[in-house]
């Protein structure tokens, strides 16, 4: 029986169905797999999320001194995209299996990790989004995570903002 899971497929003009997009490395919008750059206050909590076509310092540069003050610490991974920006910047090596390195300031990017794990949820609920539609499905997210609560004084202003 061909496609039994503990047989091999060995026919290759019948490859064996893939599900989703399984290519390895960063994705580029080319390649259907557009990254999503986002910045976490430490002290405000205020996320921001963007859908950019790579993940090169030139866009990486222009986020983080968009979305952020000259007197920012900026904590990231080791990729290199990040080596060039202008800000006092510390990394962790995840490559050295580092994920937080104590100090006089705690150098860690738990934050943004778990932010991540927030939108993943997010988008999972739409089952599939398309890259051209992302921006906005991005943008409902950051305000959902950027909210926090639901207060009157919210709903009131919702409401005046439709009358």
């Amino acid at each position: 029986m061909p496609g039994k899971k503990s047989e091999p497929h060995l026919d290759l003009a019948d490859p064996p169905r893939r599900r989703a997009n399984k290519q390895r490395g960063h994705g580029t919008y080319e390649n259907d797999r557009p990254p999503i750059v986002g910045t976490v206050g430490r002290q405000s909590g205020k996320v921001r999320l963007r859908m950019v076509a790579h993940t090169d310092a030139p866009t990486l540069e222009t986020h983080v001194e968009h979305f952020t003050t000259e007197a920012s610490q900026i904590y990231t991974d080791e990729w290199q995209g990040y080596n060039h920006v202008d800000r006092p910047h510390d990394t962790v090596c995840h490559i050295q299996r580092e994920w937080a390195r104590d100090g006089i300031r705690e150098v860690h990017i738990n934050t943004v990790e778990g932010m991540w794990t927030l939108v993943r949820n997010f988008i999972r609920l739409f089952r599939g989004v398309h890259k051209k539609h992302l921006p906005g499905y991005l943008a409902i997210c950051e305000f959902h995570i950027n909210l926090k609560r639901i207060t009157p004084a919210f709903i009131a202003t919702l409401v005046a903002a439709h009358l």
